[in-house]
């Protein structure tokens, strides 16, 4: 993974938005970026159309009851929270495969402000992608259900804040990815703890223990908290099961934090 060469700025000069500028010039030279973020698009819009164009209309009442559209268009979530967060990675990894961190340090020498103009960049825009791409999945997979089955509309009841919360779900996923990557400075042991998490240990836990741990789970919260508008048995409320990810979020990012500067003080 090749990264773009950033000139360094004037001792006692620089600051967040030097340092923010700098990862943005990095990130968007990457053609990494590219790929990955077209993946994203692509592959969502994608999954959410099949996925819709197969849903068939509910019979019987507890079936109909229960029937949730909206969760069915914004399962493409599952492939792009994997994408969105090996990005993630890859945007503290990258640099330190290459060594191309020392560039980044000596220019900004506070870890803390280049930890935290990479979590901005990256977040700000996975976020702006993640809505995106939720809402133009959202219509294009409402647009390939069947005559016969109930259409959601984003005025209906939950629908918004269903679609809205999945694409914040793909920022914080990808600001999890830097912080993992920040801790192991290293590609492949960060992306399989990041695969871990999001996909190994949530499926074990389930067949093991049911809902009771699985739900705190952020692939758990996502499919069965923030993209329903019909409640979930056992699982987490759409609100809590948010807190609950922002809580993961913030404590990987502040011990990534320490870390950094610990290892290189």
């Amino acid at each position: 993974m090749s990264t773009a060469y950033a000139p360094p700025m004037p001792a006692g000069r620089y600051g967040f938005r030097d340092a923010a500028r700098m990862e943005w010039i990095k990130l968007r030279s990457l053609r990494s970026t590219t790929y990955a973020l077209l993946l994203t698009v692509v592959g969502m819009i994608a999954m959410g159309v099949v996925t819709m164009a197969n849903t068939k209309a509910p019979h019987g009442a507890s079936r109909v009851a229960s029937f949730d559209p909206t969760n069915n268009v914004l399962a493409g979530v599952a492939l792009g929270q994997l994408v969105i967060g090996v990005l993630g990675v890859l945007m503290v990894t990258g640099e330190y495969t290459t060594g191309t961190i020392r560039a980044t340090f000596a220019a900004v020498p506070d870890r803390r402000l280049a930890l935290a103009a990479k979590a901005a960049v990256l977040g700000g825009l996975a976020l702006v992608v993640g809505e995106s791409v939720t809402l133009v999945t959202f219509v294009a997979g409402s647009a390939a259900l069947s005559p016969d089955v109930p259409h959601p509309s984003l005025g209906d009841p939950g629908v918004l804040r269903a679609v809205l919360m999945s694409g914040a779900y793909l920022a914080m996923v990808g600001l999890m990815g830097v912080a993992i990557g920040a801790i192991t400075r290293h590609t492949a042991s960060a992306i399989g703890v990041l695969v871990g998490i999001t996909y190994v240990l949530p499926a074990l836990l389930a067949g093991t223990t049911g809902t009771t741990v699985a739900k705190f789970f952020p692939t758990m919260i996502a499919g069965n908290s923030l993209a329903v508008t019909v409640p979930v048995d056992g699982m987490l409320s759409p609100w809590a099961g948010f807190a609950v990810l922002c809580l993961y979020t913030a404590a990987l990012l502040g011990a990534s934090a320490r870390l950094m500067v610990r290892r290189d003080a």
